[in-house]
Protein backbone atom coordinates (compact mmCIF):
# COMPACT_ATOMS: atom_id res chain seq x y z
CA UNK A 1 0.00 0.00 0.00
CA UNK A 2 1.41 3.36 -0.98
CA UNK A 3 1.10 6.43 1.18
CA UNK A 4 -1.20 9.17 -0.02
CA UNK A 5 0.67 12.34 -1.00
CA UNK A 6 0.45 14.81 1.87
CA UNK A 7 -0.15 17.75 -0.47
CA UNK A 8 -3.47 16.15 -1.51
CA UNK A 9 -4.71 15.81 2.09
CA UNK A 10 -7.20 18.03 3.81
CA UNK A 11 -6.32 19.42 7.21
CA UNK A 12 -8.52 16.80 8.88
CA UNK A 13 -6.98 13.91 6.94
CA UNK A 14 -3.45 15.06 7.73
CA UNK A 15 -4.27 15.50 11.43
CA UNK A 16 -5.79 12.02 11.61
CA UNK A 17 -2.70 10.47 10.05
CA UNK A 18 -0.44 12.55 12.28
CA UNK A 19 -2.29 11.24 15.34
CA UNK A 20 -1.77 7.69 14.07
CA UNK A 21 1.94 8.33 13.51
CA UNK A 22 2.36 9.82 16.98
CA UNK A 23 0.51 6.88 18.54
CA UNK A 24 2.79 4.37 16.82
CA UNK A 25 5.90 6.26 17.89
CA UNK A 26 4.68 6.60 21.49
CA UNK A 27 3.99 2.87 21.77
CA UNK A 28 7.58 2.19 20.75
CA UNK A 29 6.75 -1.08 19.04
CA UNK A 30 8.18 0.00 15.68
CA UNK A 31 11.68 -0.89 14.49
CA UNK A 32 14.26 1.90 14.43
CA UNK A 33 14.30 2.42 10.65
CA UNK A 34 10.50 2.39 10.51
CA UNK A 35 10.42 4.84 13.41
CA UNK A 36 12.68 7.23 11.51
CA UNK A 37 10.44 7.04 8.45
CA UNK A 38 7.35 7.59 10.62
CA UNK A 39 9.02 10.57 12.28
CA UNK A 40 9.88 12.07 8.89
CA UNK A 41 6.30 11.58 7.66
CA UNK A 42 5.00 13.05 10.90
CA UNK A 43 7.17 16.14 10.46
CA UNK A 44 5.82 16.61 6.93
CA UNK A 45 2.24 16.12 8.14
CA UNK A 46 2.78 18.68 10.92
CA UNK A 47 4.15 21.22 8.45
CA UNK A 48 1.20 20.61 6.11
CA UNK A 49 -1.28 21.13 8.95
CA UNK A 50 0.50 24.31 10.03
CA UNK A 51 0.30 25.66 6.47
CA UNK A 52 -3.41 24.81 6.22
CA UNK A 53 -4.04 26.64 9.52
CA UNK A 54 -2.03 29.63 8.32
CA UNK A 55 -4.13 29.77 5.15
CA UNK A 56 -7.35 29.56 7.16
CA UNK A 57 -6.22 32.34 9.49
CA UNK A 58 -5.42 34.55 6.49
CA UNK A 59 -8.91 33.96 5.09
CA UNK A 60 -10.51 34.86 8.43
CA UNK A 61 -8.45 38.05 8.62
CA UNK A 62 -9.54 38.96 5.08
CA UNK A 63 -13.18 38.44 6.04
CA UNK A 64 -12.73 40.58 9.14
CA UNK A 65 -11.10 43.33 7.09
CA UNK A 66 -13.96 43.26 4.59
CA UNK A 67 -16.53 43.48 7.37
CA UNK A 68 -14.90 46.70 8.58
CA UNK A 69 -15.30 48.43 5.21
CA UNK A 70 -18.52 50.05 4.12
CA UNK A 71 -20.12 48.39 1.16
CA UNK A 72 -20.11 50.73 -1.85
CA UNK A 73 -23.53 51.41 -3.31
CA UNK A 74 -24.67 53.27 -6.37
CA UNK A 75 -25.91 56.79 -5.66
CA UNK A 76 -29.66 57.20 -5.54
CA UNK A 77 -31.17 58.89 -8.60
CA UNK A 78 -32.06 62.55 -8.24
CA UNK A 79 -29.52 63.33 -5.53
Amino acid sequence: MTERPIAEMSFEEAMAELETVVGKLERGDVALEASIKLYERGALLKAHCAEKLKDAEAKVELIRAQEGRAVATAPAEGL
